[in-house]
């Protein structure tokens, strides 16, 4: 046990989202600061990043967080002294477990659950998003759950925007011969995917039962369509990206295959909707929950000719706007 100490910055999502422990402006500090987002008011868009340090962090430190932020002329936030406390274990301790249909989501700091059925995923917080505690992400493993039950069989599994490699290990568990590929715009997702599927005993490789990891803008990567296309596809991001990739996400689908999409509001429910109906998809699903609903969709099958879909594979999404919840 050490000194340790925590300063809380206000955000916003896209704030929480665009930040992680090796941004570039933060890789200089050493030791390096431990970042924890979390959400404060889904309505308002409020948001909190939690810096955790060994040392009192110097004005440096604070200053870098509040341009990032650009907080610059706001008050600063004081630093919290939090002594003979495992601050590690502590920037995890306000995440309780989630159940999603036969998942059971926990952290370093919660045994796995031991009855029979139940399948562990073990995802710790940090640097990338899509532990499971957000609605979209637990939406996602839900719906995951209902189209197993419904007999859906799947040989081939996208994951666009992975974060944490979640939602790739849910499909894996659940198809347990198809091969996933996953993927994620930010190098940091994709590297903690990599760790997660060794916590969690997930094989890497090309094959039955495994999955690829890649950093890719979209569906803009070799892996991605030379491997194309996928029964299942899944996208947990936000609506503009979402919007931009309907002609890219179809293009990899399969006909007859299915794409789950989260990360949108209710409000823009209807135009995500509408650019998935444009490229050839029917809503199956609009799933639970009225402020971040989980899209499930089917790829129509083609009947005679019809205009080729153009995508260039593109998120179109800005740096950082990335990730899965």
């Amino acid at each position: 046990m050490t000194e340790s100490w925590m300063t809380a910055f206000p955000c916003n999502r896209a704030q929480a989202e665009m930040l992680t422990d090796e941004h570039p402006s933060l890789a200089a500090f050493d030791p390096a600061p431990v970042l924890v987002a979390s959400e404060i008011d889904e309505d308002r868009n409020e948001w909190r990043i939690d810096v955790y340090t060994q040392d009192e962090p110097d004005r440096r430190l604070i200053e870098t967080m509040m341009a990032l932020l650009g907080r610059k002329n706001r008050k600063p936030p004081k630093p919290e002294r939090l002594a003979d406390e495992d601050w590690v274990t502590l920037s995890q301790a306000g995440l309780e477990p989630v159940r999603a249909g036969c998942f059971y989501v926990h952290t370093a700091k919660d045994a796995p659950d031991t009855m029979p059925g139940v399948v562990n995923f073990r995802i710790d917080a940090g640097q990338a998003f899509g532990t499971g505690h957000h609605d979209t992400t637990a939406g996602c493993l839900l719906a995951l759950d209902r189209l197993k039950r419904q007999g859906r069989r799947y040989a081939t599994v996208a994951d666009i925007g992975t974060g944490t490699g979640l939602l790739a290990f849910a499909a894996l568990h659940l198809w347990p011969r198809a091969f996933a590929v996953a993927s994620d715009i930010d190098p940091v997702s994709v590297k903690v995917s990599a760790e997660n599927a060794a916590i969690n005993g997930v094989p890497i490789g090309f094959g039955p039962g495994k999955m690829v990891l890649a950093v890719a803008d979209g569906t803009r990567h070799p892996l991605i369509t030379e491997t194309a296309p996928y029964d299942l596809v899944c996208a947990n991001i936000l609506a503009g990206p979402l919007i931009a990739l309907a002609p890219s996400l179809a293009a990899i689908t399969a006909e007859g295959g299915q794409l789950v999409l989260a990360g949108l509001l209710d409000k823009q429910r209807d135009a995500v909707v509408a650019a998935y109906r444009r490229v050839g998809f029917r809503v199956d699903e609009h799933g639970p929950g009225a402020q971040w609903p989980v899209l499930v969709l089917t790829l129509r099958r083609r009947q005679g000719w019809r205009r080729p879909r153009r995508a260039n594979g593109s998120a179109g999404q800005p740096p950082g706007d990335f990730g899965s919840w």
